[in-house]
């Protein structure tokens, strides 16, 4: 390289085994699992452009849910901290298997998905969350608050998914910095990479701008954990089209494809569905380039299998039931964005409020729009948007009526949120509702504004499922250069279940990390061999 190596250090030193670039949940496990495979802590550097107050990526702004093969309850307790003695006969956990969970995969990605990365995270993901407990510190919950509803006095967990972190994403992060400060790893904030270092067809470092001066760190093996494109509005206009310029970022605003152009700079193979993305219903009210540091994953809007969803015309545009809720609010920020003036409408009434989630419906939390009947409730949503009030009473009547006559069809058929019910409107509307379909006939009705929020993009580099090693065009691996976390692709296409992203960036964090010591292991043998000769 051409510019001159001018020391950061008060050592002068600029030289280490394992470089990782993202301060976020996959980096992290890329680190801890270099210093665990025998690298010495202070050996080992984490980059990240951000500066302190951001750092964690998109993982600070989850809810922490980790989807995991297990055998059910029992199986789940050793993790958690949150379960006492007396609870245990009122929570029902079922298992959740290696097919199931390999199935809900494909069946999201229509069966394009990467068998051989799918086959990875699945069969590691139990091993992964008992080391991020045991290794990492992350105080693992079940997930009341989110993933199981009371019925008959039962705690019931559906949809395939039961863990979360305490604290959420703020938690997972915070366990994640103190195992890495035990362990002298250290970070360079506000240090932006700008390329890789390859020389003889291996990478050997990369460029950092760090103090307003550029400057060559050179390493054994480096990590890509920069998450994907999705905080640049002109990389989602790019894949995504141009109505992505007006997404929401859900998270960090610092993921904008960087380490996607480093890598394809150097050579990688570029693979997987860059045209999707993970995108949810999001509070209209949010910020449009960057999530709250505060409430996070707070403004996220879950509830919809609890009502309907009418766009800005008062029409219905999707089935709020057609399954669990993990499995359909990654793809509905998309098809809110495709709806006029790229907004909708949440609708309960006194049936669905009561079982919202506190966290994201409370006060204080969501701009809420009350009224004591329909007519009202489309008065007062007619300054926040709402375009024909007429056609959106309308909506509401013809919904009720389905449900009334489905509910008459059917009278053995009884309302449970924690199944696929089966109360349903049946095939009479222009877009039905399969599963929980409540009629909205008790007041006071709430209304709450929706738009899209965009979490991570789908596309990005291909990696060899057992290594995490980076591939390049003619399907070898770059030696010294691996990726793990938003950046992989090929993993989900179009959707994805819920909770599996954080798994995904813990198995292959660890397998990028136990890689990148084996690199340094490798070149270590090689230098004492010489310098022995």
């Amino acid at each position: 390289m051409s510019s001159p190596v001018k020391p950061l250090n008060s050592d002068g030193r600029l030289d280490w085994d394992v470089v990782v670039i993202g301060s976020g949940h996959a980096g992290s496990c890329a680190a801890h699992a270099a210093v665990d495979a025998g690298v010495p802590g202070p050996r080992v550097l984490v980059l990240d452009k951000c500066p302190p107050e951001w750092v964690g990526g998109n993982g600070y702004f989850t809810a922490g849910a980790h989807r995991t093969t297990h055998g059910g309850l029992h199986d789940l307790l050793p993790l958690v901290s949150n379960v006492s003695p007396e609870l245990v006969p009122k929570i029902d956990v079922p298992p959740y298997t290696s097919s199931q969970f390999s199935d809900d995969i494909f069946r999201m990605g229509e069966g394009r998905n990467a068998e051989g990365l799918v086959k990875t995270v699945v069969e590691g993901s139990r091993d992964a969350v008992q080391w991020l407990k045991d290794r990492v510190g992350v105080d693992f919950t079940l997930s009341f608050n989110r993933q199981a509803y009371v019925v008959d006095g039962v705690q019931r967990f559906w949809g395939g998914m039961a863990l979360s972190t305490r604290d959420g994403g703020k938690g997972l992060i915070r366990a994640h910095r103190n195992a890495l400060e035990r362990a002298n790893v250290q970070t360079w904030f506000e240090s932006r990479a700008i390329e890789l270092i390859q020389e003889d067809g291996r990478i050997t470092g990369v460029v950092v701008e760090k103090d307003g001066k550029t400057v060559v760190v050179r390493a054994k093996a480096v990590v890509l954990a920069a998450g994907g494109f999705e905080a640049s509005r002109e990389e989602r206009e790019k894949h995504l089209g141009k109505a992505w310029s007006e997404a929401r970022v859900r998270g960090t605003p610092y993921n904008t494809g960087d380490g996607i152009r480093m890598a394809a700079a150097a050579g990688a193979r570029l693979q997987g569905d860059f045209a999707g993305c993970h995108s949810t219903c999001w509070d209209a009210s949010a910020a449009p380039d960057q999530g709250s540091r505060e409430l996070s994953n707070q403004y996220t809007k879950s509830g919809y299998p609890l009502g309907i969803m009418v766009n800005a015309n008062g029409e219905r545009f999707v089935d709020e039931g057609v399954d669990f809720r993990n499995y359909t609010y990654a793809v509905y920020g998309r098809a809110i964005l495709n709806e006029p003036r790229g907004y909708a409408f949440q609708i309960f009434d006194q049936k669905g409020v009561k079982w919202l989630r506190e966290e994201e419906y409370g006060d204080g939390v969501i701009e809420k729009i009350w009224a004591e009947d329909i007519e009202q409730l489309a008065d007062e949503m007619r300054p926040c948007g709402l375009i024909h009030r007429l056609r959106f009473q309308r909506t509401v009547r013809e919904y009720n009526e389905a449900v009334h006559n489905e509910q008459e069809k059917h009278p053995e058929r009884v309302w449970d949120p924690t199944v696929k019910d089966g109360i349903s409107t049946g095939d009479g509307l222009s877009v039905r509702k399969s599963n929980w379909a409540l009629s909205l006939e008790e007041g006071p009705f709430l209304a709450v504004k929706v738009s899209c929020g965009i979490t991570f993009t789908f596309g990005g580099v291909a990696i060899d499922p057992a290594t995490a090693a980076v591939l390049s065009e003619d399907g070898k691996s770059i030696e010294g250069l691996f990726a793990t976390g938003e950046m992989v692709g090929g993993l989900f296409y179009g959707n994805y279940p819920g909770g599996s992203g954080l798994t995904a960036g813990a198995v292959f964090g660890r397998h990028a990390g136990r890689e990148a010591a084996r690199i340094v292991e490798k070149l270590s043998a090689a230098v004492e061999l010489a310098d022995n000769s």
